[in-house]
């Protein structure tokens, strides 16, 4: 997702370099007025761009943001879905696009080249903002929503074991190392912040021969079968809600916090500050069990990204259809 190595950025970086998703695009033209956002539509007249990287979460909070605008009266530009991160990053900080929702957590390490998070969600916005400013991009006050990294394992294996957090895990490993088993990202296999870091935090040794390493999707399936005791996941992701997933705690807060929040270009905001209380009352409002239900509406039932954004906006009162 939006952990980016130097491949994904080498990707975006090409990306942006020959203008691919960032000279197209297309108009949002959904039928939708103010509801409890956009009163007195404060963006009549300005032209927006929405952009957002390419997986599901991003997709729906870039149509969220889009859906907003409109409802305030803006005519908004839709270039969401760039591959990579750094596509849609330099898109904001070029004025390419004029905002999209971005994660912390990417922002501080892979952005801004700092090794070690901030502990503090509060503290990790503020400090992502503070450095960002002298960017041309500013953080806008941030969701609840943290789609981080996680151990889970079925209901089966829960009831087995009980263990509720990441040091019951590792007293688990010391007791019966062979209960643990892991199925993960090569990725997070190998990253600092991913399972060594997270083996050293916790003071537990998993053993090589218990680690089996495979394609996101399939980690889901293997630990709702029981294939592994624990998977790697991603907090936000629907298939923990869909699949009964239990998600061990991160007590000793070893995983950097990515949330969610709206990054917008300077300028634009300066030019139309209204885009700061139409989005904020949205914002407010996502954490992980929204995030959860909507990803779980696309990556689970086949439903469109902006069709669900819509529908999540219309059902909160946000905006009004028609």
């Amino acid at each position: 997702m939006r952990r980016t190595g130097p491949r994904a950025l080498l990707a975006g970086a090409l990306v942006l370099l020959s203008g691919c998703g960032l000279t197209s695009g297309s108009p949002m033209v959904d039928d939708v007025g103010p509801g409890s956002i956009g009163q007195g539509l404060p963006l009549k007249g300005a032209h927006l761009t929405v952009t957002s990287k390419e997986f599901t979460e991003q997709l729906i909070l870039g149509a969220i943001m889009g859906i907003a605008f409109q409802a305030a009266g803006a005519e908004v530009l839709d270039r969401t879905g760039i591959q990579g991160s750094i596509g849609a990053r330099e898109a904001v900080k070029s004025g390419d696009a004029d905002g999209m929702y971005e994660y912390t957590g990417t922002a501080w390490i892979t952005y801004l080249g700092n090794s070690k998070p901030i502990p503090d969600p509060r503290k990790q916005w503020q400090a992502v903002r503070d450095a960002d400013l002298r960017n041309g991009i500013t953080w806008l006050p941030p969701s609840a929503l943290n789609n981080t990294y996680a151990l889970a394992m079925n209901q089966a294996n829960f009831r087995k074991y009980g263990t509720k957090t990441l040091s019951d895990v590792a007293a688990l490993s010391r007791k019966d190392p062979g209960a643990v088993t892991l199925c993960v990202e090569s990725e997070f296999a190998n990253r600092a912040d991913g399972l060594p870091g997270m083996e050293k935090a916790y003071g537990m040794s998993v053993p090589a021969k218990n680690i089996t390493q495979m394609d996101t999707g399939i980690i889901y399936t293997q630990v709702a079968k029981g294939s592994c005791t624990y998977g790697e996941v991603f907090t936000t992701d629907g298939r923990i809600r869909s699949m009964h997933l239990a998600v061990m705690a991160d007590d000793k807060k070893f995983f950097p916090n990515y949330n969610a929040a709206p990054a917008i270009n300077s300028r634009a905001l300066k030019r139309y500050p209204a885009i700061a209380r139409v989005l904020d009352p949205v914002t407010r409002k996502l954490d992980n069990t929204v995030a959860q239900e909507l990803n779980a509406k696309v990556d689970v039932q086949g439903q469109d990204p902006h069709e669900v954004a819509l529908d999540w906006m219309t059902a909160e009162g946000f905006v009004k259809q028609g």
